[in-house]
């Protein structure tokens, strides 16, 4: 097949890119970028590397619009004609371009949020805390819809489960743009302003090009702290209370700011980041204390600004602002410990009593954080107290707006993250716990294992000690099988603690993994909440308990279909069992960034859940390339937020309960089929002899594991003989990166076809939301697919039997998924979802054939060229940012 001529292949990208149906002001930065881009490849890329790139290109579009065997095969040779060294530059050129084309996409999202708040009405938008809130008083009455929002709990958890492909010069990089790409909205168009802003994107641009795309080596815990830490300062800090403020402002109105808000704070942020140990020998007791004093410093530096800008601005005198007598006695307090700071801000604000009480509150906060013990506040409480003296004299005074205004903001944020931050939560695995209790009761000096073990509560008492109980204790129990699993933590923790010695306050947290373990918890939760250590925490906490149910390990065990009806099956049973007890239940959902891992929109599967699972509280964990996605962004983090908050209140309203109770009765006849059949058509699989090193061949799964994702190992010890042991985020990550993504729907097109009734499943993706939410997300993991490239990947194999097996079930669950949705193809339903995917399509089709190119040279000679390695994993990085997940 020909190569096209200039003016064709200009003809071919400017129809590609016509087809997407972007916004037009999309559609200029994605130009304008890739432009830029072009530009710095001309000036800083070795001759001919734009030639190249834009041959390669034009190739993979054609390709992908024409569909055509031989535009395919001409696509893959210009892959394999570029040297090792040109074909690392080509990689990289097209991961700029992502990171571009993500960024310009996150832009446009942000430009839509900025117009949509400030449009007339905008307060009415459908997933919204305010309407979720109207629509409950309407079910419920008004009173009961305020009680459950001021009880309502969002408690997202950030891991540090690798599956963030990008450094963080790369990660920095991007945000600076991004900020660029908003100055330039803002800034006239043909002016010195505009051609400054241009000239300092260009030079981003280039800085993004020249920054080394991968880590030399894997980050430490502390280093994953740290990267936490950004999102914390940059964005959540002030994200949080906003979202707060806009709830109050659609339920107050004009009176919201000028009276007390009707919003209590309803988010809490948990960390494993330093605390999860499970299989990562480097997170040891030392770092996880470590963790815990950064992310306390970073929270108290944060407060500490917040106080100091308010206590400035609090410039009210006495004879328009008469500070109550509670203040004053505070003021003398204040003073007496700490004079000579007294003095001075006295001398320059006399009659400001209440400017100079919050500035002295200030000093106080920065001796917390100094560890100034004659000084500090024990606790967060004691702040609030103090702050809430200033609040109710600035109302006696008549200045409530000063009152309810920054200063709310102020408590909200001391009630939401205390003096800790992030609520870290330590994880290790039930059998380490069992041999640890095995070595230490048979007697003698513990060994190394057992003595970090027991270093690790000691680690918890001192965290509580020195930043409060909220600060740690929550105790995760991997692979949770018995109650047995649960008491041995509180039995490790009397060890730990020694005779004379106290132990930590732990809630211990069972983890539900497997198919089995989930079929088995509620009978193990009902065994032990009768343990002395439990039934005591339970009192002391009003009966509430966590429990956590694992998407990952459940979906590689019996397939993604089977565990989704497992997971469900789960939580209805346990919350039932839950409130037969009177327990307050939480369920702390294991859900990933990708498909495989329960992934995908977190509201619509709020919405989906068993009655009572949710009743206004819903944890989860955010990890990877998710947490900088969500939460990265001020706009966008305050959109994610409010759009689960909401869901998480209107899950418990009586329509959607009675709505997903009489769903779930009335297709139980479907799910049943759908179970038995996926779960035996992914045993076909999986349980094949010889399949595991046949995985491990036809995806870059081993590699996986070279790239310097974060401290954790790709493995718990096993070889590539066995599935058992791999971790679910190579499993997921490996099977992306081949453009497969088979853990996110292998087995859904038997399970449907075992059903047959399409006029009956049509109505199940109307009616049942679980069936829905589970028929989406496969639509956009198939939707990621690519067949011609899929191919290519199991064509590395030599297992025709497996490769007819995946190729099969591919193609059976996109025809019944397209038949269900109704609409012509994939995603037909959601256009802006399918423009983003076809938008990106031709181009991750040039580094997957780049990363085939490499795959292909490695597995036929191990001790290929070294740089064919680096290749691999470059391209490995540039498909994820491409698809925008990874594991």
């Amino acid at each position: 097949m020909r190569e096209p001529t200039p003016t064709e292949a200009v003809d071919l990208v400017g129809r590609f890119e016509a087809g997407q149906e972007m916004p037009e002001r999309m559609r200029a930065d994605v130009r304008d970028l890739g432009a830029l881009l072009g530009q710095v490849l001309r000036e800083s890329g070795s001759p001919g590397l734009f030639e190249d790139v834009e041959r390669l290109r034009i190739a993979t579009i054609q390709a992908y619009t024409q569909e055509s065997p031989e535009a395919f095969a001409r696509a893959s040779a210009i892959a394999d004609s570029f040297t090792v060294a040109r074909a690392d530059e080509v990689a990289r050129a097209f991961t700029c371009y992502f990171h571009l084309a993500n960024l310009a996409e996150e832009h446009q999202r942000v430009r839509s949020l900025r117009e949509r708040d400030g449009r007339p009405g905008s307060r009415d938008a459908a997933d919204t805390v305010a309407t979720a809130f109207a629509r409950l008083s309407e079910e419920v009455g008004p009173d009961t819809a305020l009680q459950r929002l001021q009880d309502l709990r969002f408690h997202p958890v950030f891991t540090a489960h690798p599956t963030e492909a990008r450094r963080r010069a790369v990660s920095a990089s991007i945000r600076r743009l991004a900020a660029l790409l908003v100055e330039r909205d803002e800034t006239a168009h043909g002016g010195a302003g505009e051609r400054r802003v241009s000239r300092r994107i260009l030079e981003e641009v280039d800085t993004l090009w020249r920054t080394a795309p991968l880590r030399p080596e894997k980050p430490s815990p502390t280093d994953e702290v740290r990267s936490i830490m950004a999102v914390f300062d940059e964005t959540l800090f002030t994200t949080v209370p906003a979202v707060y403020r806009a709830v109050d402002d659609a339920l107050q109105g004009d009176e919201s700011g000028h009276r007390a808000p009707l919003v209590r704070s309803f988010v809490r942020v948990g960390s494993w980041v330093g605390g999860d140990r499970d299989g990562n020998p480097f997170v040891t007791a030392a770092a996880t204390q470590t963790a815990a004093g950064i992310a306390s410093d970073h929270v108290l530096r944060g407060l500490e600004r917040a106080c100091e800008r308010i206590g400035r601005s609090l410039t009210l005198d006495a004879v328009s602002t008469t500070p109550s007598a509670a203040l004053l006695a505070l003021r003398e307090q204040l003073a007496a410990a700490d004079e000579d700071a007294a003095a001075e801000i006295v001398k320059r604000s006399p009659a400001e009593a209440h400017r100079i009480v919050v500035l002295l509150l200030a000093r106080k906060i920065a001796a917390t954080r100094l560890g100034d013990a004659d000084l500090a506040y024990r606790e967060p409480d004691e702040l609030l107290a103090d702050l809430r003296v200033v609040q109710d004299s600035l109302v006696e005074a008549g200045a409530a707006r000063q009152a309810y205004g920054e200063l709310q903001h102020l408590v909200w944020q001391v009630e939401t993250y205390g003096f800790h931050l992030a609520e870290l939560e330590v994880r290790q695995h039930s059998a380490v716990h069992a041999r640890v209790l095995a070595e230490l009761d048979a007697g003698g000096e513990p060994g190394e294992q057992a003595g970090e073990v027991l270093d690790v509560f000691r680690a918890i008492a001192a965290i509580q000690r020195r930043h409060g109980l909220r600060a740690a204790g929550r105790y995760i129990v991997s692979f949770t099988q018995s109650a047995q699993d649960l008491e041995n933590v509180h039995r490790l923790a009397r060890y730990a603690a020694g005779p004379d010695g106290t132990p930590p306050v732990l809630d211990v947290i069972p983890l539900f993994e497997t198919f089995a373990d989930l079929q088995a918890a509620p009978g193990i939760l009902a065994e032990i909440v009768e343990h002395p250590a439990f039934a005591e925490r339970l009192a002391a906490t009003g009966r509430r308990l966590e429990v956590m149910l694992g998407y990952s390990d459940s979906s590689k065990d019996v397939g993604p279909v089977a565990a989704t009806l497992a997971l469900y099956t789960a939580q209805a049973q346990i919350a039932e069992w839950a409130d037969r007890e009177g327990i307050r239940l939480t369920l702390f959902h294991g859900r990933g960034g990708a498909l495989g891992r329960g992934g995908g929109p977190a509201n619509s599967a709020i919405l989906a859940q068993p009655p009572h699972s949710v009743d206004g509280r819903f944890k989860l964990t955010e990890q990877g390339e998710v947490i900088f996605a969500r939460y990265g962004e001020p706009e966008i983090a305050r959109r994610h937020i409010d759009q689960v908050a909401a869901a998480v209140l209107l899950a418990s309203a009586p329509s959607i309960e009675e709505r997903n109770r009489s769903s779930a009765e009335r297709y139980a006849d479907v799910a049943a089929t759908m179970d038995a059949a996926s779960r035996a058509r992914f045993a076909e699989l999986v349980e094949a002899p010889g399949f595991a090193p046949w995985f491990a061949t036809v995806t870059p799964m081993e590699e996986v594991g070279l790239l310097a994702l974060g401290s954790r190992p790709a493995r718990r010890g096993l070889s590539v003989e066995s599935l058992a042991d791999l971790r679910a985020i190579p499993w997921v990550f490996a099977w992306t990166q081949a453009r497969i993504n088979l853990a996110g729907w292998f087995g859904l097109g038997t399970a449907l076809e075992a059903v047959g009734d399409l006029e009956r499943l049509q109505a199940g993706y109307r009616e049942w939301p679980l069936l829905r939410t589970m028929i989406d997300n496969v639509g956009m993991s198939l939707a990621k697919t690519d067949e011609r490239i899929a191919r290519e990947y199991l064509a590395l194999g030599d297992r025709d039997d497996l490769a007819a097996l995946v190729r099969d079930e591919m193609a059976l669950t996109r025809g019944w998924v397209v038949r269900i949705t109704g609409g012509t193809g994939l995603l037909s339903h959601k256009p802006v979802l399918q423009r983003a995917v076809k938008l990106r399509s031709p181009y991750v089709d040039a580094l997957s054939l780049l990363q085939l190119r490499a795959l292909r040279a490695l597995r036929a000679d191990p001790d290929a060229d070294p740089e064919l390695q680096r290749l691999l994993l470059l391209s490995v990085s540039g498909v994820a940012a491409g698809l925008q997940n990874t594991g």
